[in-house]
């Protein structure tokens, strides 16, 4: 069987047909209102949705209410090792594979050939144009302020210097030709860029591409330090396939978009206009996101004026649930590649690797495996772990463990916890530190220290030996073989 190139989704998902108990699809009707997102709870989700939930399977939904010509795709990257199938890595090395990366860039392309996104064109001119009927987007709960694309792939050039980014943003439907846009205050560049053009009085020309290889929602979720304003994360995508993505220009915005994408959305960011996020449902809420909490609907979303949509024939809308283990994918291993690097650069050698694991949503917890080999390296540790807090600043907890400690399993943090830390010693508590304002307990009503909503106190637990005590720590020695001889797999 040949093995299958991923340049786009509908490759990623042959790819996964392929293999056991990846994909599954189903016939059956389902209602984009709160009910697709609420089949895939049991089948797939995992990561911080409430219980009952679980890892599973990605889902292809091919009878959506409403969208006769249209599937929806959920979970692609629901689970680290889909992802590290998709990218042709081992789930252990995908941070080390996107530091690689992100340090060799390739940048993208404007393609020549007729793009696959614009198979099928509807212009906001026409009569009958409604992002409603166009997209397929999902109301992940009954709560939800509307229908939500959760996986748009937002493309804008700096006003300024020219220079492109990819971010993925809040996006939900306000109307037949407009969509809210949320930017987290200093955490976006497109944000920055938005700012930008309303300083100069200027709308911001802006894509939204739904439906692409895998790849490229990856490297669009890197932060700073290691993508600072200015750096294509599009790039870090071209390097992950050793090829540059292609992109299109748009038909009605002077921007580009990728051109194999299911969905294209162009439009024009508005200056001096801010919306209610709920504005038509009155819930008091935007969407479920990463924390396991549904978020409070903003009053200061900017708006996005549709100019077209276009799309490849029989569009997959891809999506996701936002506390799933998909986004524990999407923002945890870009965070475990910044991690990485950063350390590296100030001590070779003595990160083994990083885990930013699913209870911490890919942002609030990160679990380092740290070597240490010689007596001096006792307390670089904890210097590792100050390293981490400055190259991601959304980083609450952090859980030092030896090299003995597989990282990646959470028993296993949790048994060195156990039965190598000591609380009144081993924990180091950094208060008053601004961390992340979807955090319920980031509060001044949770305690003083925090002045302002989204400042934390940020916890490092160190649960490794000191080196001069590794003799007493040494895990039973069991024979190694290969069992297969006994138990054939």
């Amino acid at each position: 069987m040949s093995e299958i190139k991923i340049r786009d989704l509908r490759s990623a998902l042959d790819k996964l047909r392929r293999m056991e108990n990846e994909l599954m699809e189903t016939g059956v009707q389902v209602d984009p209102e709160a009910e697709l997102s609420g089949v895939y709870r049991y089948v797939g989700a995992g990561g911080t949705v409430m219980r009952p939930t679980k890892k599973g399977p990605a889902v292809i939904f091919n009878n959506v209410k409403g969208h006769p010509d249209a599937r929806v795709a959920i979970g692609v990257l629901a689970s680290r090792e889909r992802v590290a199938a998709l990218l042709d890595s081992r789930p252990e090395d995908l941070g080390h594979l996107l530091r690689d990366s992100a340090d060799h860039p390739i940048e993208p392309v404007l393609t020549e050939e007729k793009p696959a996104c614009q198979e099928v064109i509807h212009y906001a001119s026409e009569e009958d144009f409604d992002l409603y009927k166009l997209i397929p987007a999902p109301t992940n709960t009954p709560d939800d302020a509307g229908p939500y694309i959760t996986l748009g792939m937002c493309y804008a050039t700096h006003p300024d210097t020219g220079r492109s980014d990819v971010t993925i943003h809040r996006l939900c439907i306000q109307g037949k030709d407009e969509l809210s846009i949320f930017f987290t205050p200093g955490a976006r560049h497109i944000g920055a860029m938005a700012e930008r053009a309303e300083a100069l009085g200027q709308r911001l020309p802006i894509s939204v591409s739904i439906g692409v290889d895998p790849a490229i929602e990856i490297a669009s979720c890197f932060e700073p330090p290691t993508t600072p304003l200015g750096f294509d994360e599009l790039s870090i995508a071209g390097a992950l396939r050793g090829e540059a993505v292609k992109l299109t220009n748009c038909l009605t915005v002077k921007e580009r978009a990728i051109a194999n994408a299911e969905y294209v959305i162009e439009g024009e960011v508005l200056p001096g206009i801010r919306v209610r996020e709920d504005q038509n449902r009155n819930t008091g809420y935007a969407m479920p996101e990463f924390p396991g909490y549904t978020g409070a609907a903003s009053d200061q979303c900017w708006i996005i004026k549709v100019k077209a949509v276009t799309h490849r024939r029989n569009p997959i809308m891809q999506t996701c649930i936002g506390p799933s283990e998909e986004h524990v994918s999407m923002a945890g291993i870009p965070t475990e590649a910044s991690i990485i690097g950063m350390i590296d650069k100030a001590m070779p050698g003595k990160l083994k690797n990083v885990y930013c694991a699913s209870a911490g949503g890919g942002k609030y917890m990160a679990v380092l495996q740290i070597k240490k080999t010689v007596a001096s390296d006792e307390g670089r540790q904890r210097q590792a772990a100050l390293l981490a807090f400055s190259a991601f600043s959304e980083l609450k907890h952090i859980f030092l463990v030896d090299e003995d400690v597989d990282c990646f399993d959470m028993n296993d943090v949790l048994w060195a916890m156990n039965t190598r830390f000591q609380g009144d010693v081993d924990i180091i508590t950094i208060p008053g530190v601004r961390c992340h304002p979807l955090d319920p307990s980031n509060s001044p009503l949770c305690t003083p220290s925090c002045r302002d909503q989204g400042i934390a106190c940020k916890v490092i637990f160190d649960c490794t030996v000191p080196f001069d005590q590794k003799e007493r720590f040494i895990r039973s020695r069991f024979m190694e073989l290969d069992p297969a001889d006994w138990i054939p797999e």
